[in-house]
């Protein structure tokens, strides 16, 4: 039986990966900001820690903006760009919403979760091809092993 706490925990999945997407542009973001202000070659904290704080304002959409002015690199992944940023703009604004009493009948849980599962999809197909842009291939299974330690930000 499909409870109320399956399309909890789905939700909480699919909104990790909303946030890994945005994690990963924000840093290509926040690199091509300190390119631009020569930061890697003069060393300025301060002013790379108000390109960070300002990179952490934005939106998915904020960002996709931003980095479109700033590289041309992710012109090839447009489609899944905006599927993922409508996507999770959809999970984070309207989903319960649209759902609404579904969450009363297993098979309105269900949907839910088959709509979260497609949410999921998109954003993790557009993760992916962002990170395989940056030379990390998430499929390959001669990946090397990521980091399980906390990083302090």
């Amino acid at each position: 039986m499909l409870t109320l706490d399956d399309v909890y925990r789905k939700f909480g999945e699919t909104a990790e990966a909303a946030q890994l997407l945005e994690t990963e542009l924000g840093n290509m973001l926040l690199f091509a900001k300190c390119i631009d202000e020569k930061l890697l070659e003069n060393k300025d904290p301060a002013r790379v820690g108000e390109i960070l704080n300002s990179v952490n304002r934005h939106t998915l959409g904020q960002l996709l903006k931003s980095l479109n002015n700033h590289t041309q690199s992710l012109d090839s992944l447009d489609v899944l760009l905006v599927k993922a940023r409508d996507e999770r703009n959809r999970l984070s604004h309207s989903f319960y919403r649209l759902h609404n009493f579904r969450r009363n009948s297993e098979e309105g849980r269900i949907l839910m979760l088959l709509d979260l599962e497609s949410i999921h999809s998109a954003l993790l197909d557009a993760y992916k091809a962002v990170m395989l842009l940056n030379g990390i291939d998430l499929d390959s299974p001669d990946q090397t092993p990521l980091s399980t330690s906390h990083l302090p930000i």
